[in-house]
């Protein structure tokens, strides 16, 4: 049994509570919001998470030294805009070595720095990994098969987190690639927009296919160029999370690009979706991280020119499908 800290009460931060609990862990699940987390100890609910009751034995705290004390992991669950100012928060209470499993997915905009070097910049002292994967968390808090990937550059630190998080529903396996998982994570929720936006406008599932397929070979475009490793891309972080938060309703970013498709403005959007639309943030970042490493990404660009422009996106999609005549693959020798 380990004792773990979890770092954000949202429905991914819960939904893993509830995983580790039944693996029979030690649990303690913080916030940053103290009568959030005193409804979750009385109800033994999360409002989210409709029909999941949370398991025995789970301490709730708003106290933040509480939640990091003695742990041997703690798991870095709140959403990817506020990674660093509660990295920030928990450096007094941070010990030497300590490891902290971030599951927040995206890229900060002004830095342009992934989630764990984030946690590392506010907390050198510490221990980094990351998991990832399709893995909505009103599937994992039901106890429905899920698979992940746990990266660390290390490899007896991915398999302890491996062997912290498997279960008979929950499987792991482990990578090196902590860039390839970071960047296929972070990148997919603004492919994920795009794709909500073709349903919102009522296209089919022509556009649905082409929208995941070409998404990919940017993101790969982009993750590579970065120092991501291509067979990642291919992966449970790549290709797997593309298409669950691309195919699922329970995806926010899907949810959000279906209103978007409609008529909403971002702003609308985000306010109906009730969420932390993490594409949103992400956009920005991968627009920038595109000209920083001279990689042409056509569907990151015009989700940003409707997002942040006002650009109709009826006629963002027009454009896409108007572009130069260009070979699938440009590394494919023709006779």
């Amino acid at each position: 049994m380990e004792k773990i800290g979890i770092i954000g009460s949202g429905t991914w931060g819960t939904a893993i509570a509830v995983l580790l609990r039944n693996n029979g862990h030690e649990v303690t699940l913080w916030s940053a919001i103290p009568a959030e987390i005193e409804e979750m100890a009385k109800t033994r609910t999360h409002k989210n998470l409709p029909g999941v009751t949370l398991p025995e034995g789970i301490i709730y705290t708003a106290d933040l030294e509480e939640a990091m004390k003695d742990k041997n992991l703690l798991v870095m669950a709140v959403p990817s805009v506020f990674v660093r100012s509660t990295a920030q928060k928990m450096k007094p209470f941070c010990k030497e070595g300590q490891l902290i499993v971030d599951v927040a997915k995206g890229i900060e905009e002004n830095t342009l720095d992934t989630m764990t070097q984030i946690i590392k910049e506010e907390l050198p002292m510490a221990e980094t990994a990351v998991l990832s994967g399709p893995s909505h968390a009103e599937e994992v808090s039901r106890g429905l098969p899920t698979l992940c990937v746990a990266g660390s550059r290390k490899k007896n630190v991915a398999e302890y987190v491996q062997s912290a998080f498997i279960s008979p529903v929950f499987r792991v396996y482990t990578s090196p690639d902590v860039l390839g998982i970071e960047t296929g994570a972070a990148l997919k929720n603004v492919v994920a927009l795009a794709a909500g936006i073709a349903d919102g406008l009522g296209y089919g599932d022509n556009a649905k296919a082409a929208l995941i397929t070409r998404g990919m070979a940017e993101i790969a475009r982009l993750g590579i160029a970065m120092g991501g490793k291509y067979q990642t891309y291919t992966g449970l972080s790549g290709i797997g999370d593309l298409i669950v938060t691309c195919a699922s309703m329970h995806s926010r970013n899907r949810r959000a690009g279906i209103l978007i498709g409609k008529g909403y403005t971002m702003e609308e959007a985000m306010k109906e979706v009730q969420m932390v639309v993490e594409g949103v943030y992400s956009a920005k970042a991968a627009r920038a991280l595109a000209k920083k490493y001279n990689v042409s990404m056509p569907i990151v660009e015009q989700v940003n020119e409707v997002l942040f422009e006002g650009k109709p996106a009826k006629e963002a999609v027009a454009d896409l499908m108007l572009r130069d005549k260009r070979i699938e693959h440009s590394d494919l020798p023709w006779e």
